[in-house]
């Protein structure tokens, strides 16, 4: 397998990721559209940046994130749940991690380990937070492995069918 894990200019590339998240996440061509919009206008806020996973030319994976800002729509969203457990200041000083898809065909063989910790290793912020569907999954077993913890569950994300936990980890993150 000839991976190779690097810096991703993710506005010139949005479709070819959206096509791995599409896959990976199961979404439709609508909820595409609209995650093209918001991708888009998230690699123009300070500090976004991105990382492409390619076997043989191909983007098989992807990760992007960004410093946080308490102003932004997702940290709205999970700051009530965030408050509720005492972990609000969670949204301080941290790297949130936006999104991390890695094609079906491609995943168990670290591909999502290595985009997540190569990410979060050039971070200025001392922790990284992120959410993820609340259900025992490969996506949620890999995070507590760096050392994520959950800071709040059944958070309710507008339009979403299925409650997520928010996760933070120190940085850097914990290695096997």
């Amino acid at each position: 397998m000839d991976l190779v894990i690097g810096p991703l200019d993710l506005s010139a590339h949005v479709d070819e990721a959206l096509a791995v998240q599409a896959i990976a996440f199961g979404l439709g061509p609508d909820e595409v559209a609209v995650r093209r919009q918001i991708v888009l206008r998230h690699m123009t806020y300070p500090g976004a940046r991105a990382l492409g996973a390619t076997v043989g030319g191909h983007l098989v994976g992807f990760v992007y994130g960004m410093p946080n800002n308490r102003t932004h729509w997702w940290s709205t969203v999970v700051e009530p749940y965030l408050r509720a457990q005492h972990n609000d200041n969670w949204l301080d000083d941290s790297f949130v991690i936006t999104e991390l898809h890695v094609h079906p065909h491609h995943q168990n063989r670290g591909i999502g380990r290595s985009l997540i910790t190569t990410i979060t290793d050039s971070a200025a912020e001392p922790r990284s937070i992120l959410s993820a569907i609340d259900t025992d999954s490969p996506a949620r077993g890999l995070y507590h492995s760096l050392g994520y913890q959950d800071l709040a569950r059944q958070v309710l994300f507008p339009s979403a069918p299925k409650p997520y936990a928010v996760m933070g980890a120190p940085l850097p993150l914990r290695r096997r």
